[in-house]
């Protein structure tokens, strides 16, 4: 059987360094390893690695707002109101939407190629583990 590892997601190139900032600074996550292309990342605590690959895609997907990052938070929208705010001092435009009164997302237009950042409450994640119904 086949391990899950990482999941892969697109960061336009001019703003690799600023989200894996973001990714270090403000959610605490570790560089694990890094390319000329690529950089590993895992918070700690989590079982599943995030990679962030340099892209020169010069569109975006129109449809992203369906690929999330996803982190829990007692607060999302404040969460992603403060990650917002970092990226905005570093010259990166971002921005808080929401799905719900309990799911937020953070666009960063023009460095996200192809996801969002969520964040919800902890209350939706709360589903057995084991697949178990």
């Amino acid at each position: 059987m086949m391990r899950f590892n990482h999941v892969a997601n697109r960061i336009d190139g001019r703003h690799f360094d600023t989200v894996a900032a973001m990714l270090t600074e403000k959610l605490g996550f570790v560089q694990l390893r890094r390319t000329e292309r690529s950089a590993w990342f895992r918070q700690p605590g989590a079982y599943v690695d995030l990679q962030l690959s340099r892209s020169d895609t010069s569109h975006r997907d129109a449809d992203k707002l369906r690929s999330q990052v996803s982190f829990l938070s007692e607060t999302p929208r404040a969460a992603l109101e403060d990650l917002a705010a970092w990226a905005q001092t570093r010259g990166l435009e971002a921005s808080v939407g929401s799905y719900s009164e309990r799911e937020f997302y953070l666009d960063a237009p023009e460095a996200f190629v192809d996801f969002v950042i969520e964040a919800m409450t902890p209350d939706l994640a709360d589903y057995d583990a084991e697949g178990k119904q």
